[in-house]
């Protein structure tokens, strides 16, 4: 049986799919600290891509694409979440307030607090352990940025942990 064009492009994308989905899903769970919405906003970004498998499979990195992606969806989620959050606050209080979802980790929890681009660099270098170049282009920043906002992004860190500590 020979083998399709069409066979051969989802073979490349499910061996995309099974490389980049686990790495998609820890930054996502990096940056929001919420397994289930990490694997959700993974699973978009991946659904994107398999939609646009034939322009994205072209790209010379198609996993820094699908990262875009993803940073993209999380920070339109927590936007929305943000609206959400402000809109009840006007109206007041729900009758049924859901729990709180706690956080083992204290470390992403203040991650999380950063600003998204802080936070972007942050889950993608650490996290993700990609180089600072590789961030600047999922990212579509310079490399210097890259750098002055890992810099800026752990002084900030260092100095709300050692607050806490010190309390």
């Amino acid at each position: 049986m020979a083998v399709t064009g069409e066979d051969e492009q989802t073979a490349t994308f499910e061996r995309f799919f099974l490389t980049q989905q686990p790495r998609l899903v820890a930054i996502g769970l990096g940056w929001c600290g919420e397994p289930e919405v990490a694997r959700e906003v993974a699973q978009e970004a991946l659904a994107r891509a398999y939609r646009d498998w034939q322009r994205v499979s072209r790209l010379d990195i198609p996993g820094a694409w699908v990262r875009r992606v993803l940073i993209n969806l999380l920070i339109d989620r927590q936007r929305s979440e943000r609206r959400n959050r402000e809109l009840v606050h006007r109206l007041g209080p729900p009758e049924v307030v859901a729990a709180p979802v706690v956080d083992d980790l204290r470390w992403w929890e203040t991650v999380r607090s950063l600003p998204e681009r802080q936070r972007a660099v942050i889950t993608l270098h650490y996290l993700d352990e990609l180089s600072i170049a590789e961030v600047a282009e999922i990212l579509e920043i310079a490399p210097g940025t890259v750098k002055s906002t890992l810099s800026q992004a752990r002084d900030r860190l260092r100095r709300i942990l050692t607050e806490e500590v010190e309390e």
